[in-house]
């Protein structure tokens, strides 16, 4: 077992391009845009059986003297699960990171998916997730949306709304302007935005990601980020001016976004995930023709023996707060809690 500094050694890249299910969540870039926003420590490992790789097992550690010490696989990544080639191995994986966990004093470790870990499902806390096979050409995909969807992408249209696809730092900024507000709305501090200035530089920069952006006229109405890596994109981000919601822009931008994705021989776009009990952004989601999954999270104290299930917050109190608080207040808040949080 090595234990891998991806922040450092872009080589780490190399060997999750060998993995069929890798994606950005996985890579170097990701790993810098965590480590330089927030400060989170990478412990990426790598399990090898002879000379052949055996498994993959990208870690965070994140601290703070408010939520403790823990591991994450992987801080603000919806689904990030280890990348593991030899089956025959995930016993002993599983073991190691779980005493790897113990030597770091880790008060848990998070493991977002469960392939190295077999345990009851009352264990898991679950969110679904959507895929959109991409291997038809446009037209086909099209044809198989829901017709509330190929409605809204058509009246989008006919209001001239006029949707590009940018790899700069003002569409960044462009996006942030617009994700703030909804974020209030839905009573929750934004991230701050150095966390979206470190995406531009580490992942649409350098070719991993890019942003969709909608006008009218001259005002951007909505806007989407999506990442890629190899065969997988994932639509990470979106936001939208309320004011303008009967364009219909948002779903012009996520056909622009798979459009594009096509056009790059992407196979395979993840809508990211979605809580269970948000059953409007789910059907949402399954009305873009998409493969709905199950996203298992689910935590381990450091003896491996307990399983502690990871906590959701659906409390009102402090949306009832943040939807409150002036922008620059609010802003100011996801600036001081983020780091804290994974």
């Amino acid at each position: 077992m090595l234990i891998c500094d991806p922040v450092r050694n872009p080589g780490w890249d190399h060997l999750i391009a060998l993995h069929r299910d890798a994606g950005c969540f996985h890579t170097s870039a990701w790993a810098k845009v965590l480590h330089r926003t927030y400060n989170h420590q990478p412990f990426y490992l790598r399990f090898s059986r002879g000379r052949r790789l055996a498994a993959l097992v990208p870690m965070m550690e994140v601290r703070s003297p408010f939520t403790g010490r823990r591991g994450v696989c992987l801080p603000f990544s919806d689904v990030c699960e280890p990348l593991i080639f030899d089956p025959e191995v995930v016993h002993l994986v599983r073991d190691y990171v779980v005493r790897f966990a113990w030597e770091r004093r880790w008060k848990h470790l998070e493991i977002r998916g469960k392939k190295i870990f077999r345990l009851p499902a009352k264990s898991f806390t679950k969110f679904y997730g959507h895929v959109l096979d991409l291997r038809s050409g446009p037209e086909e995909l099209i044809a198989r949306f829901a017709s509330p969807v190929r409605r809204a992408i058509r009246k989008a249209k006919r209001s001239n709304v006029d949707v590009v696809v940018a790899h700069t730092r003002p569409a960044i900024t462009d996006f942030y302007r617009l994700h703030i507000r909804p974020r209030r709305r839905h009573g929750l501090p934004p991230q701050p935005a150095s966390f979206f200035l470190n995406i531009y530089e580490h992942i649409i920069r350098p070719g991993l990601g890019f942003t969709v952006l909608a006008r009218c006229g001259s005002r951007p109405i909505a806007a989407a980020i999506f990442f890629r890596f190899g065969k997988n994109a994932l639509y990470k981000y979106g936001a939208s001016d309320e004011r303008f919601q009967e364009l219909r822009a948002n779903n012009l931008v996520i056909w622009q976004g798979i459009q594009t994705l096509v056009r790059s021989d992407a196979e395979k776009l993840h809508f990211g995930r979605t809580e269970c009990e948000n059953d409007g952004l789910r059907r949402f989601k399954l009305s873009w023709d998409t493969q709905e999954e199950t996203i298992d999270y689910f935590r381990v104290d450091p003896s491996g023996r307990e399983c502690l299930v990871p906590a959701t917050s659906n409390s009102g109190f402090h949306k009832k707060i943040f939807g409150k608080l002036p922008l620059k207040l609010n802003r100011l808040a996801g600036s001081l809690i983020y780091p804290h949080l994974d």
